[in-house]
This record gives C-alpha cells, structure tokens and sequence, in this order.
C-alpha cells in the first residue's frame, strides 16, 4: 500500500529521479508511520473491554507510534508539504486521533487528567483551523469525519465541565450539520440533528442555576475536592477498605442522554472521580510513553460505564470487576434502571420474587419472550434480580439502586459476612414535585450534587454565587457532623463503618443521609415510597431522624428562607 502511494505521490511532484534522497526517505518513514498508527489504531476496537491489564501494552505501542508521528509531520512539514501534498485535515485527523487515545485511556483508567490531555489536541484542531478546507473538497466523508471530531470534543468538554466551550461547538457544528444536509442532501441528517437535540437536553439538564452578578451561569464541579468529604477525626473507628472498582449501569427509558452517557450516569461517574490535575508537570511529551506511571495522590476507583446493557454483558463486566478486585476493596454497583416487577404473586419470598431491575433484552431472545408471557410462574429474563448479585457478596460490596423498584434490593441476605450495603431510592416522588425524571433522578442528583437537589425541593431556580458558597460552606459543617453521628451510633450495622474510611464511600454515605433526612422533614414527602431506604437499616433516631441533624437542615432551609417548606417539629409528627 505505502509502495503505491509512493509512487503515485513522487510522480505528482514531478520526475522521480528529481527528488534528493533524503526526501524520498521523509515520505517513506511518514508513509510507514501513518500505516503503522492506522493499523493499531484500528486494532483497539479488538481489545476486551472488560479486565484491566491486558490493553496496557497494546495502547502504549500505539501512543509511540502517534507521538513519532506527529512529531515527524511536526519536524518535516516543509518537505511533506511539498512531496507528499499533506493537508491540513490530514494533520487534523492525526491530532484527532491522538484526542481520541487519551479519551479512551480515560475510560480505561478513570484517570481525570487524560481529559485535559484529550482537550487539548482537540483545542489545537479548532485553534488552527485543520478541517477549514474540508468543505471545499467535494467528498462527505471527510465533513462527516469533521463532525465526528465535534461530538467527539463535546463529549470531553461535558466531562470537563466546560460548558461555555460546549455551548460555542454545538454552535458550530450545528452550521457545520446545516451546510453538510444543504450540499449533500444525505440519509443521515436526522441521526445528526438528533445529536444536537441530545446535546442540547444535557445542558440544561440541572434544575437551578448558579448565577454570578453580571448573570453568567456559575460552572459548578461535583467532583472530589481536598475540602469535599469529611475529615475522619480522632476517635472515629472505622474500616480500612478502598474503593477500587466500580460499574456504573443506565437503562432509563427517557432519560436525557449524550452519547453513551444517561446524565445520572454522568452524574454518578463525577461523583466517584477526583478534580483532574495537569498532566503536563508529569509528562514530559504528548504520547505518553510514561503511560506506566501514577499520578503522585492516590487514583481514581477504576469504573465501567454501561449504558442500557443486556444480562450477558452486566454479568460478564460483573465477573471481571469481582475477579480483579485487589484484596482489602470494595466493588461499587450503581443501578440506575427501569423497575421491574414480579408478574404474578408469588407464596415464598426469595431473592427472586420481588422483582429488580431492567437490562437490556436483545431482539432475538423473542422465544424466551413468548414462554414468559404464556407463564405468569417464570421470572423475568431481562431483569437484574437481588439474587443475581448474591456470588458477588463473597467480596465487600457497596450497591446503589436508583430506580421504581429499588426496594427489591431491601430484601437482601448476607451471605458470606462480608462488609455489604445498599442504598436504594425512594419507589416514588410526590405528584405536587414537579417531574424531572427525564433530567435525571433527584436521588442520584442528591449523591452527585446535595445542595442543588435541596434548592430543587425547596422550589427554587436560581441563586446567586455567594449565596451559593455559604450555603456550600454550611453543608460542609452538616456532612462534619453526619460523619460523628454514623461513627458514634450504638446500633449501627458495622457494614456501614466498614466502608467509612474510604473518601468515596464516605462521602455518598453522609450524602444518602442528608438526602433521607431532607426528604423526611419535607412537607410533601409525606408516603413511605417517597423516602430513600437502606440495606442494612440505618437506625433512625441516630441518623436520618436525629433532632440535631434536622436543626441544621431547619437552619440551612433558614439561610434559603425556605423553610416553610419543612416540617418544624417533624418527631411529633411520627
């Protein structure tokens, strides 16, 4: 192939005998290089998805290959310009395919700082204009690779936060879409004006706004800062595990999504992610050859994102998850899906008749499908029962249910004494809330972002940066003392002071209870579905019903001037 090329390229620049050797050369070593980074490139979509190690190496000789080659256009730009006749939008597409590389090894190791690292090759696409020209070329399948680097770029700036650059491309490439349909009247306008309506549903998929005083929207991170869960303090006796993986599951029927992200997915990976630092002080060159070594503070959990996934595919990502767990770690499940609920009655009570949750059903099980419908005693296929799970409690294991039938998840049996904990939504929110089920889920958004969950129950839209930062500051103090309380109950199942000492954990423990709390003293909340619920059962009066704890959420209510919206004296009212 390159051979060809060659010759094709070589005779275009005139007599072949022309040419200085040493340019033939640079066209030659280009040519095997960009063969070489196509051919790896290509081969990762051949990697396992699932297991941590085996990739490695596979990604570290392609990161060489794209670094030599993009150094070689870099060094060579003149004579390649001239002999091989590069474009602009080739020297684009190997930028993208750089941006590309560090995105995916973020998927792989959830290591934020490769975001910064995708971002940047994909800035310098846009800053020096490398898909300018494509227009001109009358070929739609290089404007469609020029769309594709948007969405591309899009994804990465949402899980930067950087929503004002997000704004800026949708901008364009909604042009970019316009002028593509205009000129070459194709099929798959509708496939990409859907991408647009996605994309522009993501935005706006918080339901209050931060707002600074000339009215720019605050950018507000839910990620783990060094302030951002609670100190553990002297006397706290808690348990040494870490969190070290976790599967992070969507499949809500219309629920906003970007993508493969549901936004509580979205909400959800945040929430088990450090703030991203600069690579740039670790690394001494784009390629990452030290691709091998760690960030100086400690990791990120490592995640699996799966979006709307059949039984098969939760249950092999399961299994890997389980099998790769390092001794002293916690697997995280966080389930957020469809209800499914038991077909007929059942007379026993076992970890199958209650029901569970959605997975996805491929088209061709339609015969499975058809004995399930001809027999209300069958359980159904296509759903994630309690019992599924219970292999998996042979390992300390930390569930999240957010979904119509999370109380499945109540009817749970510890197995094997391992360290084992589910927080499970309410079933149910009251009608006078108004619905923002396709925004994603008040519980999820309460464990990703508590204060902006608050302010949505107690009505309001907007507010005002400084506003925003006291009442940040008070919830700090809140989450301080939650942590006192859970750490010195009597009566607490030891599962949960077994997790506490992972960052992580604890932080989406003190969140579950601000959230329960907040729902119980809430005027509306007024059904027993409409409270989140936990297995183990947290004892009440020493944590989600404490009178000391509804005092601070009556006070930060105070600070809101809502709290007419709460009960004030919510124990005579039980």
């Amino acid at each position: 192939r390159t051979e060809l090329a060659l010759k094709e390229i070589m005779s275009s620049g005139g007599a072949e005998d022309d040419i200085p050797q040493a340019e033939r050369k640079t066209v030659t070593d280009f040519c095997y290089l960009l063969d070489k980074s196509k051919q790896l490139f290509n081969g990762l979509r051949d990697l396992p998805q699932y297991g941590q190690k085996q990739w490695q190496s596979y990604f570290g000789r392609t990161f060489d290959v794209y670094t030599k080659l993009w150094k070689f256009q870099q060094q060579h730009r003149q004579v390649l310009d001239n002999r091989y006749g590069l474009k602009r939008w080739q020297i684009g597409e190997i930028a993208s395919k750089i941006g590309q590389l560090y995105y995916h090894y973020y998927l792989r190791t959830s290591e934020t700082s490769y975001l910064n690292e995708a971002f940047s090759f994909y800035s310098a696409i846009r800053q020096r204009s490398y898909y300018s020209q494509v227009n001109k070329e009358d070929r739609p399948e290089l404007v469609v690779k020029k769309l594709r680097y948007y969405a591309r770029f899009i994804v990465v700036c949402l899980l930067l936060n950087k929503m004002d650059v997000v704004k800026d491309l949708v901008k364009e490439l909604s042009d970019e879409i316009e002028d593509y349909t205009h000129r070459f009247n194709t099929e798959d306008q509708v496939e990409w004006n859907l991408v647009l309506q996605e994309v522009a549903a993501f935005i706006e998929a918080d339901p209050v706004m931060v707002l600074n005083d000339d009215n720019t929207i605050v950018i507000t991170s839910n990620r783990l800062s060094e302030t951002g869960a609670p100190l553990l303090e002297q006397g706290m006796i808690v348990g040494q595990l870490a969190l070290a993986d976790a599967l992070i599951i969507g499949n809500c029927n219309n629920q906003v999504k970007f993508s493969e992200l549901t936004i509580d997915m979205f909400r959800m990976l945040q929430a088990l992610e450090r703030e991203p630092m600069n690579l740039a002080s670790q690394m001494n060159k784009p390629g990452m050859q030290e691709s091998t070594e760690k960030p100086a503070r400690r990791e990120n959990p490592h995640k699996y994102l799966l979006y709307k996934p059949t039984f098969s595919q939760l249950y092999t990502f399961l299994a890997a998850s389980f099998k790769e767990l390092p001794a002293n770690s916690v697997l995280l499940i966080y389930l957020s899906a469809t209800g499914v609920f038991p077909a007929g009655r059942s007379d026993s009570e076992g970890p199958y008749d209650f029901g569970g949750v959605l997975t996805n059903s491929n088209r061709d099980i339609i015969n499975g499908d058809a004995i399930h419908k001809r027999n209300q005693s069958y359980k159904e296929m296509h759903c994630l029962h309690p019992g599924d799970l219970y292999p998996f409690t042979r390992k300390p294991l930390f569930i999240i249910v957010d979904s119509s039938n999370s109380v499945a998840y109540k009817n749970f049996t510890n197995l094997f004494g391992q360290p084992l904990v589910c927080l499970l939504s309410p079933t149910a929110y009251p009608k006078a809330l108004q619905d923002q089920s396709q925004r994603g889920s008040l519980f999820t958004l309460f464990l990703n972002n508590p204060l902006m969950a608050f302010l949505f129950v107690s009505g309001l839209s907007s507010m005002r940066r400084g506003l925003w930062e006291k009442c940040q500051d008070y919830l700090r103090k809140i989450n301080r003392d939650i942590a006192q309380l859970l750490t010195h109950s009597r009566s607490i199942d030891q599962s949960f002071l077994q997790f506490f000492g992972d960052e992580f954990l604890r932080l989406l423990l003190t969140r579950f209870i601000f959230c329960s709390a907040t729902m119980r003293m809430h005027k509306i909340f007024r059904e027993t579905r409409n409270y989140p619920e936990s297995y183990p059962q947290l004892p009440r009066d020493e944590t989600v019903e404490n009178p000391h704890l509804q005092k601070h959420i009556l006070e930060l209510a105070s600070i809101l001037d809502v709290r007419n919206v709460f009960l004030e004296n919510t124990l005579d009212d039980y």
